[in-house]
């Protein structure tokens, strides 16, 4: 798998990331920790949260997804992750054709503290998260007091105002060969 470099920096230097993994195709769970060990390749998995099993949104009828999260630690820039994560899924077999389809692999950068952006390539935080009980729950799981770096919203509020309907803790991530700190 083609991982980009890792660029040069102290080893206790880094942003923390979290990223949201996807997917409802094929082994879902295997998926989901294959493309979490890759994903620890790009920096240190300082945390997992909880596996859901979630309906779709958008998009053709479809089957059930099961959604984590993981926070990451990493001294590369939120787009050379972008870079690493679109690589990832493409060497899990992800073959992009439409929007919301099925998928075996979906990896999103979430949130990253108080990180904004803005480009054509990436926005930050994910411009869904705060529509998206699959993606804050496991997100709150990991990052208790996280708040939107925008509107200092904490994400917790957020949460009150979107449906859960659908979306269903199915017990712990656990990802063979990752040790979470």
């Amino acid at each position: 798998m083609l991982l980009p470099p890792h660029p040069p920096s102290p080893p206790d230097s880094g942003q923390e990331y979290v990223i949201g993994l996807g997917g409802n195709l094929g082994d879902r769970v295997a998926a989901l920790a294959a493309g979490a060990r890759a994903v620890g390749r790009l920096g240190s998995i300082s945390g997992v949260s909880s596996l859901f099993e979630t309906d779709p949104v958008g998009g053709p009828a479809q089957g059930r997804y099961l959604n984590a999260a993981i926070l990451l630690r990493t001294p590369g820039s939120p787009k050379w992750l972008l870079d690493g994560l679109l690589s990832v899924e493409i060497a899990l077999g992800r073959v992009r054709r439409e929007r919301w389809e099925p998928r075996l692999i979906d990896l999103d950068l979430l949130w990253a503290g108080e990180v904004v952006l803005a480009d054509p390539e990436l926005v930050l935080p994910h411009p869904r998260l705060r529509e998206r009980a699959f993606a804050l729950i496991p997100l709150l799981e990991l990052v208790p007091d996280a708040c939107d770096p925008l509107t200092r919203e904490p994400y917790a509020a957020a949460l009150e105002r979107v449906t859960w309907t659908g979306v269903r803790r199915v017990g712990a991530f656990v990802i063979p060969g990752v040790h979470s700190q």
